[in-house]
């Protein structure tokens, strides 16, 4: 029995000491979530862009993006935003995105799509 409450201690130590840098991280920079969006923002992926090339979205605004290939299997990653769509030819992905906080961020497609793979960037712009 003591074994376990000494396991436990060392568990609950590691917990509060994380607590300080899950903090210092503050509110995450976009809620995915099943909110009602209030508008939705058509994405195109194709080798080797996006169509379009960038957007703008209002800090607290539900959004969904609808995301499709018009070629060969891509996503766009946002990473900074948790924002994660894989674009297949003739599906729609739909993720709904509720941006947190405000500034400039860079999407990428995910899934290597041949050459020009590098070349795929995005725009995210959050406003106030």
């Amino acid at each position: 029995m003591k074994f376990v409450g000494k396991n436990f201690a060392i568990v609950s130590a590691i917990a509060l000491l994380a607590l300080p840098m899950m903090a210092q991280t503050g509110v995450p920079p976009a809620t995915i979530s099943g909110a009602t969006p209030v508008r939705t923002i058509k994405i195109h992926g194709k080798q080797f862009e996006f169509d379009p090339p960038e957007i703008t979205l209002k800090k607290g605004e539900t959004v969904k993006l609808e995301f499709t290939s018009d070629d060969v299997e891509h996503s766009l990653v946002v990473s900074a935003l948790g924002i994660n769509g894989l674009m297949k030819k003739g599906e729609m992905t739909d993720v709904i995105v509720t941006p947190a906080v405000t500034g400039d961020f860079i999407g990428r497609c995910g899934i290597f799509c041949g050459a020009g793979h590098m070349k795929m960037h995005f725009v995210v712009h959050v406003v106030n």
